[in-house]
């Protein structure tokens, strides 16, 4: 019985932590690494801004060597910076071997190049994307 409602709990915990009501509670405990979110499938970005802070979306893939090479600079971004949230945009599907440039995400956000950014303020505003957010970036790497 101790095991059932334990494991009930563990459960009912994860669910309402993976709810987009508790993403604006994620700003108090941000998770150390970045969220990965799409896996090819359109998103709609606003719904993973959090209030008060600086969201990077990198679009990506796990077939692109400079997205890999990027990675950990903003996996650290995102572990050091209390006012920086990165978000990864995964563009390709399941199963998809190679980049998938076809996928609906890819297509929602007309990615001809990535890694791709989009930076949004504090204030939810989009400040940067493209060159301009990837310059914008970097400049904040160590």
């Amino acid at each position: 019985m101790k095991k059932s409602l334990l494991l009930g709990g563990a459960l009912l915990a994860a669910f309402v932590l993976c709810t987009p009501a508790s993403r604006a509670d994620s700003a108090r405990t941000k998770p150390a690494q970045p969220e990965r979110i799409a896996h090819g499938q359109e998103v709609n970005l606003q719904d993973y801004l959090v209030p008060g802070k600086t969201v990077i979306f990198d679009f990506t893939s796990e077939f692109c060597p400079p997205c890999r090479a990027i990675a950990p600079h903003l996996h650290q971004l995102h572990a050091k910076r209390a006012d920086v949230v990165v978000v990864e945009v995964d563009i390709n599907r399941p199963g998809v071997k190679g980049i998938d440039w076809s996928s609906p995400v890819a297509r929602q956000y007309g990615l001809e190049s990535i890694p791709h950014f989009k930076v949004f303020g504090p204030d939810g505003q989009l400040q940067a994307e493209g060159q301009e957010a990837r310059v914008l970036v970097t400049s904040w790497f160590e």
